[in-house]
């Protein structure tokens, strides 16, 4: 039997059952679009948290004091050792021995040596408790992510002057903080020389204040040539994993530590967002799957459809057989017809998918309450891989059907009533 014959038959045999078809399809259907819209989601989600991670610098390293086992080894095998905090194996400030220590290798650029903390700021006869940063002025411009919205970055030489963080200037005091006007800062004055833009990323410098290493370290009361972190630059950013290596390799010589004692965290951005993206990818996965089963699902009706298409179409099996179709032709039919069925729920799966996925953004959908809007991203291939899918899986389902209708024996199959 020709192909075109045999895909003609099959689909005689939809339209020719058009209720349960349609009932069949909307399954498929409803299984299609859930795989398109949380998928989609997912996709948008992830694309949005590589941006915002983008905007925190790709080429800089943090280093920290203090070992956070739990991000570094979850799991039992990596408790903290006995006498340990749950959180950190020891913290131990970083001094200038490990800015000597790795200001030697070639592909540094910079380093910014960094103090922070927390106290009271007073402006216009209001109060509140605002996150200072310690920056080393030298070096801060050229290797902070954040732009200025007025003003001027902090220069080398300034003394009791600080850039405010958008969400300090604009919402933390009932009046906005402008620039030239004077914070109080543990009853410190301080000018304000320039004001930050709202942050692209996730905001960690929007609700700070910053001010010059020497300062902040006065007003947080820390002691002389130590640091809570140190921000390194890296000439090339294709190097910035070597260059993650090197950097712990030699503070673990200069702090006396082993890999079991270390006291010291080294993590590039790089690394987090690896690991960021790693995560929101098990996540969609996760996410699709389980809209998956709602397509399994729809495949069961297909089966359900293609066994009664078969019981009711019985006579006309065996009219086929008698005058010359084949075993062969049979299972083609029912496996076209199946076919057929799943690929038009993909095709209206994928309509109302789309829809959906376009329509989220435009509600201004978000997961928590004043929180970002949702954004979707509907890739081609995702919509190819559901149509073959959805295809795929509708013929899958009409398999054994298939089989049996070709199994029908001629005159048993005249016979049947």
């Amino acid at each position: 039997m020709k192909s075109g014959k045999a895909l003609k038959i099959a689909l005689n045999i939809i339209f020719h059952s058009k209720l349960r078809s349609w009932l069949t399809i909307i399954g498929i259907v409803i299984g299609v679009a859930a795989i398109i819209a949380i998928v989609s989601i997912g996709n948008g989600f992830q694309k949005d948290i590589q941006e915002q991670l983008g905007g925190l610098g790709s080429d800089t390293i943090n280093i920290n004091s203090g070992f956070d086992r739990a991000s570094q080894c979850p799991g039992p095998q990596c408790r903290s050792r006995p006498g340990e905090t749950p959180q950190t194996a020891s913290i131990s400030p970083l001094t200038n021995r490990e800015v000597q220590a790795i200001r030697s290798i070639p592909d540094i650029s910079a380093i910014d040596t960094l103090v922070d903390g927390k106290t009271e700021a007073y402006y216009l006869g209001e109060t509140a408790s605002i996150n200072i940063e310690g920056v080393d002025t030298q070096v801060w411009n050229k290797m902070t992510s954040s732009t200025l919205a007025e003003g001027r970055f902090l220069n080398p030489g300034d003394a009791n002057a600080v850039v405010v963080g958008n969400v300090i200037a604009k919402e933390v005091f009932k009046q906005q903080v402008s620039l030239n006007r004077v914070i109080s800062i543990n009853k410190k004055p301080f000018r304000v020389v320039g004001i930050l833009k709202a942050s692209s990323g996730f905001g960690v410098d929007d609700r700070k204040i910053f001010m010059p290493f020497s300062n902040a370290r006065d007003i947080l009361e820390k002691p002389e040539k130590t640091y809570d972190a140190l921000v390194v630059k890296v000439r090339d950013q294709n190097n910035i994993d070597a260059v993650e290596q090197e950097i712990e390799q030699r503070l673990m010589i200069v702090r006396r530590v082993t890999t079991d004692t270390k006291d010291f965290t080294v993590i590039s951005m790089k690394t987090i967002q690896e690991r960021v993206n790693a995560i929101l990818q098990g996540f969609t996965i996760f996410l699709g799957a389980i809209a998956a089963v709602s397509l399994i699902v729809g495949s069961v009706g297909i089966a359900n459809t293609m066994f009664t298409s078969v019981l009711e179409r019985t006579k006309e099996i065996g009219i086929m057989k008698a005058v010359g179709a084949k075993n062969a032709d049979i299972i083609v039919i029912y496996l076209l017809n199946s076919g057929l069925v799943g690929l038009v729920g993909g095709i209206l799966g994928v309509c109302m998918g789309v829809g959906i996925a376009i329509l989220i953004p435009k509600l201004g959908v978000s997961l928590a309450a004043g929180g970002r809007p949702l954004t979707t991203d509907v890739s081609t291939s995702l919509i190819l891989f559901t149509l073959f899918f959805s295809m795929i899986l509708g013929m899958i389902a009409g398999a054994i059907p298939a089989y049996r209708a070709s199994r029908l024996k001629p005159v048993e199959a005249l016979r049947f009533e």
